[in-house]
């Protein structure tokens, strides 16, 4: 975003206070929570259109997540062609059938069967009409390094939640597949080659008749998540 020297830093007053009461506070946290136990992970679409005004709105809100010196070292591709949707199918599969066939362990695929995934992602193609198909993908600069790359991952959760949060009625299934492992993406999406694709989100609103895993719904209780000092 700029290099050594280019700026200075410049000290402004808080420019927006969220000044709430305790009781105020309890209540949204409260409210965030209970959005967020209603947020799943779809996989089965309709054929219903996503306007792009409200996939606009959730990037730009997005955009406000935090970043290493603020620099911001993402970019999202929105996908609506119906051509680079399948071949973004198409590598995918190849990269879940070797996960699938043995690269994942027993360990790591005994944990991922009540979950139901597998190695066809129809999803990747399915999650809009054919012609009108998004398929966002964030990317991180990869001169940057690591700690980029999870604050990139955290801007993805970040994009995530706005649009499940009543700002968008969309409903995002988040793939398992392994976005670093097609290197062909970059210049697919015309990025940079020294860019790496961190996650593929499918978007769109639930078929009629999606589903989601049972032990999906299965969360740990607070004590087990949280321990407190002092």
């Amino acid at each position: 975003m700029y290099l050594k020297g280019e700026v200075s830093h410049e000290a402004r007053a808080l420019p927006d206070r969220m000044q709430r009461s305790e009781t105020e506070t309890v209540l949204a946290a409260e409210s965030f929570r209970d959005s967020m136990r209603k947020r799943h992970s779809v996989r089965q679409f309709s054929a219903r259109d996503v306007p792009g005004g409200v996939i606009a709105a959730c990037v730009a809100a997005a955009g406000s997540a935090p970043s290493g010196a603020n620099h911001q070292p993402w970019h999202f591709a929105a996908i609506r062609d119906p051509a680079m949707k399948a071949r973004i199918r198409e590598a995918a599969e190849k990269e879940e059938r070797a996960f699938y066939s043995g690269g994942a362990g027993d360990e790591w695929l005994a944990a991922l069967e009540p979950i139901g995934t597998g190695i066809s992602k129809p999803h990747l193609t399915a999650c809009a009409l054919a012609d009108r198909g998004l398929c966002p993908e964030l990317w991180h600069d990869g001169r940057w390094g690591p700690l980029q790359k999870r604050l990139c991952a955290r801007k993805c959760g970040h994009r995530d939640r706005v649009s499940d949060r009543g700002h968008s009625s969309c409903g995002p299934g988040v793939s398992g597949t392994h976005a670093q492992s097609m290197k062909f993406l970059a210049a697919f999406c015309g990025r940079p080659a020294h860019e790496k694709a961190v996650m593929i989100l499918p978007v769109g609103y639930p078929a009629d008749d999606a589903t989601v895993p049972a032990e999906a719904k299965r969360k740990k209780p607070l004590d087990e998540i949280m321990r407190v000092f002092g």
